[in-house]
């Protein structure tokens, strides 16, 4: 089930809510350094992490479903926000570089549609980062974060789904090592404990990171094979006939009969 936008849009402009925004980024512009001229699709509610590209994107989307409600983005300048329906997003085939999902995998009621549609809208050798709750992290067991919300994934299961639905995962990491607490103490050690999570605390972080290539379809190879082999199969199992002795032997004596005599 989608969570509100007007939920969303509360934590993030909390003081938990703007260091989760941070920290997440702070990943996310490890994963993908420079998307200089590329087009960046957030799907879900990404645009609290989107912020940092959009002076370097060449374009910059922020699709928000229609479930979940869609807000104004941003508020200074021209609004990049769109409602869609994430089963029929309103874009042509391979249109986007890089797609950023967040408060989505874990909430959408429909998650193989909307992944094939991202396939399809996805540039061949485009990229897609999938933010979801880690299921042994304490992010998704307390209630005061929207990772709370939805279904948690390992990373196993995360790379799966991803493999299942046509994607490559390439790159995995971890984010929100510190439980969401509102203890500004704590939030001062965020970053802290966000480099000691990062080296001992692997597998309780808050949220997985994937980052995943688009994987062409090896079924179309498969096909043409299949259709060489076939065509060629009924050709061998004529010439096979034959070639029994029997059928030898005839196609000799027709030989003779034809050959002049001497």
């Amino acid at each position: 089930m989608w969570t509100d936008v007007l939920d969303l849009e509360e934590f993030y402009a909390s003081t938990l809510g703007q260091m989760t925004a941070r920290l997440l980024r702070t990943r996310l512009r490890e994963v993908w350094p420079n998307v200089r001229g590329d087009t960046v699709l957030g799907l879900g509610y990404a645009t609290p992490l989107l912020r940092p590209f959009v002076e370097e994107a060449g374009r910059t989307l922020a699709f928000m479903p229609g479930q979940q409600g869609v807000t104004r983005w941003p508020r200074e300048g021209r609004n990049l926000a769109s409602l869609v329906d994430e089963l029929d997003l309103p874009l042509p085939d391979r249109s986007v570089d890089r797609v950023l999902l967040v408060h989505a995998v874990e909430c959408a009621e429909q998650l193989r549609p909307m992944l094939r549609e991202i396939w399809r809208v996805m540039a061949d050798g485009g990229r897609l980062i999938v933010v979801v709750p880690n299921r042994a992290g304490f992010w998704s067991q307390i209630e005061r974060s929207p990772f709370s919300h939805g279904h948690p994934y390992s990373a196993g299961q995360l790379a799966a789904l991803l493999r299942a639905n046509m994607f490559a995962p390439l790159r995995q990491t971890r984010a929100l090592y510190m439980p969401p607490v509102r203890s500004r103490l704590a939030m001062s050690m965020a970053p802290a404990v966000e480099r000691f999570g990062q080296r001992w605390l692997g597998r309780f972080a808050g949220v997985s990171v994937i980052e995943s290539g688009k994987q062409l379809y090896a079924g179309v190879v498969e096909r043409t094979q299949t259709q060489a082999i076939g065509a060629v199969r009924p050709k061998l199992r004529i010439a096979s006939s034959r070639d029994t002795p029997q059928a030898a032997g005839a196609a000799r004596n027709a030989r003779d009969d034809k050959t002049p005599a001497s």
